[in-house]
């Protein structure tokens, strides 16, 4: 195999290893709170978004299907975490977080951050600016492709 190709691979391997190593230290900052990524995740999503979500689009930015984020939905709402309303469109619902589901987002984001910092120390705005470049190529290029498919 090229030197480029056998750099290519260990890009996608290594790529992979931080997503899961990154999402890993979330999860264990966020065991005191009895949080895990399959629950603060979508309240970051919900409470970055500059407008009420609607499921379908929940459900699109975590990449799962409808079914699966009803499910989500249904546990959330249960712990008391977000409310489903109707949206100014009958037929679609909106996401709302309740003031415990804000106060849990809260400290999420705050455990986001420190987990940002500490992975990039060391690192120059140079170097992020590098990297943030070439993952939105290869963004690009995996959209295209599914759209292909």
């Amino acid at each position: 195999m090229s030197r480029s190709g056998s750099g290519r691979a260990a890009f996608s391997a290594l790529l992979s290893r931080a997503y899961r190593q990154w999402r890993r230290a979330a999860d264990l900052r966020l065991q005191p709170y009895d949080l895990t990524e399959a629950t603060w995740l979508p309240l970051l999503r919900i409470s970055r978004a500059p407008i009420p979500l609607r499921q379908k689009d929940l459900a699109s930015s975590l990449f799962v299907d409808n079914s699966s984020v009803v499910r989500l939905l249904d546990s959330l709402e249960a712990a008391g975490l977000v409310k489903r309303r109707e949206g100014e469109d009958r037929r679609a619902r909106i996401i709302v977080l309740t003031a415990r589901g804000r106060a849990i987002a809260d400290k999420v984001e705050t455990v986001a951050r420190k987990v940002r910092i500490d992975a990039l120390a060391g690192l120059s705005d140079k170097d992020i600016e590098t990297a943030i470049r070439v993952l939105e190529h290869v963004c690009r290029a995996l959209d295209a492709a599914e759209e292909m498919a």
